[in-house]
């Protein structure tokens, strides 16, 4: 009987340890990318813009995407971009579009991810220190008036810009 016993002991130890030893790291729940992306959307639509809202997560995949009734074709792909491009880089779209023009030197970066779209109105969505995603807007008058909206998406979780 105590032998069944040490061994069973034995067996779970191991998995104990290794699951105290597995990194954790922050994300960003479905609940909050939601709430985010229709603040942004509500945003612009109280200045009169349908536009396309787009939440990835850090590794840049599709959380939520939300298009406002009768927005433009292009709107869905471009909110992406801008999203995907502010997760992986950890910046603001409007910010890297004048980088990249300002100094040609880095123009190649338009080519390193077919996903990137390098205008404004991405925005990275960070939760303390924590880079956890992208927002993008797309569909607006002007890049701004995205970038405007994608920061209502952000205060409207508490996220940091």
């Amino acid at each position: 009987m105590m032998r069944k016993f040490i061994l069973a002991v034995s067996l779970f130890a191991p998995a104990a340890a290794v699951a105290q030893d597995l990194p954790t790291a922050p994300y960003l729940p479905l609940e909050l990318a939601t709430k985010a992306a229709q603040a942004a959307l509500e945003a612009c639509a109280a200045e009169g813009n349908r536009v396309s809202v787009a939440i990835v997560g850090r590794d840049g995949g599709t959380k939520v995407l939300l298009k406002a009734d009768n927005s433009g074709p292009h709107t869905g792909s471009s909110a992406e971009g801008k999203a995907f491009t502010s997760a992986a880089l950890g910046r603001d779209t409007a910010g890297l579009s004048e980088f990249v023009s300002s100094q040609p030197a880095n123009a190649g970066m338009r080519d390193m991810d077919s996903r990137m779209v390098i205008q404004a109105g991405g925005l990275p969505i960070k939760i303390g220190d924590a880079l956890v995603g992208g927002i993008g807007v797309g569909g607006a008058p002007s890049g701004d008036v995205d970038a405007n909206c994608a920061a209502a998406g952000i205060k409207a979780i508490g996220g940091a810009e």
